[in-house]
């Protein structure tokens, strides 16, 4: 009889061989500076994935209106849910948002009642490829290489900084708290900080 191994579940931040799903703190860091070198519509649709923890095709479907300046907030439309029209707002740092403004005119777009233009009107594969570009440029290599990377690393990151974990869930627009709760599972700084503890005794 042929037993093959069980596929991982895709709520897992680990793949079938037990590499990492996720980008560390510092594979963050290093994304956002080979972005930064990158062209300026990519750069912002990077800072966009890793500040926010949304899905690719979220991204893609933002527009003008959805950037609130003054409140510092970005509104998605949750896509996965079953309906539209199911929004949620993420808070993000006043340099993403004055990076979209700069590359993407979104006061301007405002002024001229053109709120509904998309930011980046480029297909899902073209996007993907752009991110990953940006991924090899930095150097990261394995599963945690790719817009599911970035939105792992942003659920870990949370986690390490002490969101809540229903914060947490309304940010990345999931439907049930045990799919966020996986990113408790997270080798933190406060878990490794404890081992070193044990090492040293």
């Amino acid at each position: 009889m042929n037993i093959s191994a069980p596929s991982p579940s895709p709520a897992s931040l680990f793949d079938h061989t037990g590499r990492r799903k996720y980008l560390t703190g510092e594979e963050r860091l290093r994304f956002l500076a080979a972005a930064a070198r990158a062209d300026r519509r990519i750069r912002t649709l990077c800072m966009t994935l890793t500040f926010t923890g949304c899905r690719i095709s979220e991204a893609l479907a933002l527009t003008p209106g959805r950037i609130d300046m003054d409140g510092g907030l970005i509104v998605f439309e949750t896509l996965k849910k079953r309906r539209h029209g199911v929004f949620r707002a993420v808070p993000v740092p006043g340099e993403l948002t004055e990076a979209l403004d700069l590359v993407h005119g979104i006061r301007e777009s405002r002024r001229r009642n053109r709120e509904d233009s998309l930011l980046w009107p480029i297909s899902r594969m073209t996007a993907w490829r752009q991110i990953t570009a940006v991924m090899k440029a930095a150097g990261i290599r394995g599963p945690q290489a790719s817009p599911k990377g970035l939105r792992h690393g942003f659920g870990v990151a949370a986690i390490e900084a002490g969101i809540p974990l229903n914060m947490l869930q309304k940010w990345l627009g999931h439907a049930q708290l045990s799919t966020t709760a996986i990113y408790a599972e997270a080798m933190g700084e406060e878990e490794m900080a404890l081992a070193r503890r044990l090492w040293q005794s």
